[in-house]
């Protein structure tokens, strides 16, 4: 069975990321957005990785503009305003494309191994969030609407 190791990402500085560098954590992937209402779940996410990082846990953010054109900045804008608005220091990569022909091959897995309500894969808004376990499968998608602390108890199970 294929596993969310099996990929790469770019980071948002540029480098080449293997996610097999992420092997045996638990996994919180979010697309996110700097102007969006959502937004402020930056905080929580941060409290999050901090909170559960030393157990083997990381957040994951890939910046998305698919939305309302919500995260219109470049690799460096969308770094400053998370350090400054949010003081984020769990990964944050390159801006993708979570839907359509362009998709990130990651998020193909993910929309796949989750689906949606009924069965949708495609992601709705910003903020959409995949739990992923210790062996790099996806076991739960929660909606924009769910507030980061309301995983805390999800990914403490996995932990």
């Amino acid at each position: 069975m294929p596993s969310l190791y099996e990929f790469t990402a770019d980071s948002l500085d540029g480098r080449k990321i293997s996610l097999g560098e992420f092997a045996g954590n638990v996994l919180l992937i979010v697309n996110t957005a700097s102007h969006c209402g959502f937004t402020p779940q930056y905080k929580g996410l941060q409290q999050l990785h901090s909170s559960f990082g030393p157990r083997g846990f990381a957040v994951l953010g890939f910046p998305c503009n698919q939305f309302g054109k919500q995260e219109p900045g470049d690799a460096e804008a969308i770094a400053t305003f998370c350090e400054q608005n949010y003081r984020v220091t769990f990964p944050l990569f390159a801006k993708i494309e979570v839907n359509g022909e362009g998709a990130h091959p990651l998020y193909r897995f993910l929309r796949e191994q989750c689906p949606g309500v009924l069965g949708s894969q495609p992601i709705k808004w910003n903020f959409t969030k995949f739990l992923v376990d210790r062996n790099g499968q996806a076991v739960s998608r929660h909606a924009p609407t769910t507030a980061p602390k309301a995983l805390a108890e999800h990914i403490e199970a996995l932990l």
